[in-house]
């Protein structure tokens, strides 16, 4: 047999092209079922730990799904929002605490995300270098933030302008990072952490700008009456905030109409939890659900979908098997100069089979080894993958 297997080796070799394409079709045919059922089974873990974690949101009337995706994923899908107020009304129930939150700025494709200190010991995260944001205008990054981007405390990272031409004037934030947050892996370490407030500034609704009674320019003066002052859009606003123009920056109107995508309710107990359900059924502006019955319906979805899947990757499969199989087939036929050599030499018809066999051997060993080695390498960076392909 180690005769055969030399034989057969020599043979696959001498056949680099034909070899390689058999050994090609056999490995996506093994590698592809069994990679797809670990980034599904892996994609599946990490949308139900997430959505297990977050007992309750509260969002405005509309897409479930796109309120679950934006709040715990930060998917750029930001829901209809709903005001500072309503938050405050869930927290005033006295049956949970209530997280803010607002997910709708970018900085270097990562998401903004505004929320308050709660939202850091809810999700149980430690900061690794630095420290925590404190005031107006700073932020913390999560791991994949900095790693990605080489930034560390002290360093700066600016929003991006909601739309190309901002004809409202809201200009991007240059914001200081004071802390990167150890990894947690999951969508926290690709995120960018600030305080409402400063959402808010970088929606416009709060800005800081020079002194108008002690401006020495007249060009931005619009209207100058007794203790009042009007400037016009020339007024130089501050697109950083300092420690030298902090005190400068302010807010305008009344701050509980100011906007949130979502809050995660926090119940006392289950008790709480049907409670606070209860008291959302028949409100027309704003619902309360439950993260993992929505993801349940996606991966449900998935899953369905994924059978599809597995049958279209049997019936190419199938086909490959066949064409493999007529390939060997039509090997022989063209070989029989060869067999016919081998015979003459005095082998009986089981070397030839042997040889064959021998050959099949080697190409799906070589197969086998590669599936084996891609599939490891797909395991290991499943959680990558999963959140490139899934999140990002």
């Amino acid at each position: 047999m180690i005769d055969s297997l030399y034989i057969a080796w020599r043979y696959v070799v001498f056949n680099k092209v034909r070899t390689a394409t058999l050994v090609a079709c056999i490995t996506l045919i093994a590698f592809l079922p069994m990679a797809l059922q670990l980034l599904l089974a892996e994609s599946q873990q990490l949308l139900q730990s997430r959505a297990t974690s977050t007992p309750l949101l509260l969002g405005a009337r509309g897409s479930a799904l796109d309120l679950v995706m934006n709040s715990l994923y930060f998917d750029d899908e930001a829901p209809e929002s709903l005001s500072m107020q309503a938050a405050d009304e869930m927290a005033d129930t006295g049956l949970g605490y209530a997280i803010p939150l607002y997910i709708r700025f970018q900085a270097r494709n990562k998401p903004i995300v505004g929320t308050t200190i709660d939202y850091f010991d809810f999700r149980d995260l430690q900061i690794a270098q630095g420290r925590m944001l404190a005031l107006l205008g700073e932020c913390v990054i999560g791991a994949s933030v900095a790693e990605e981007h080489g930034l560390a405390p002290g360093d700066s990272i600016v929003s991006s302008p909601d739309t190309l031409f901002d004809l409202a004037g809201v200009y991007p934030l240059k914001m200081n990072i004071t802390g990167v947050l150890e990894r947690s892996h999951t969508p926290d370490d690709g995120a960018v952490f600030v305080d409402l407030k400063t959402t808010w500034v970088i929606e416009g609704l709060g800005h800081g700008h020079e002194d108008l009674s002690k401006t020495r320019d007249s060009s931005v003066i619009l209207n100058r009456s007794e203790g009042n002052v009007t400037a016009n859009a020339k007024l130089f606003q501050y697109p950083e905030i300092t420690e030298v123009n902090i005190d400068r920056f302010h807010f305008h109107g009344d701050s509980s109409i100011y906007p949130l995508t979502t809050v995660i309710a926090v119940p006392n107990d289950a008790k709480a939890a049907t409670l606070l359900r209860g008291r959302y059924l028949e409100n027309q502006q704003y619902h309360i659900i439950r993260p993992t019955e929505v993801i349940e319906g996606l991966l449900e979805n998935i899953f369905r979908i994924k059978r599809v899947i597995d049958s279209v990757i049997a019936i190419v499969g199938l086909a490959t098997a066949l064409a493999i199989i007529l390939v060997f087939a039509l090997s022989v036929r063209l070989r029989q100069g060869e067999l016919s050599t081998i015979f003459k030499l005095g082998c009986s018809r089981m070397t030839a089979v042997k040889l064959i066999a021998a050959e099949i051997v080697i190409i799906l060993l070589a197969s086998s080894i590669i599936s084996a080695g891609l599939l490891y390498v797909v395991q290991t960076n499943a959680e990558t993958l999963v959140t490139m392909l899934i999140f990002n």
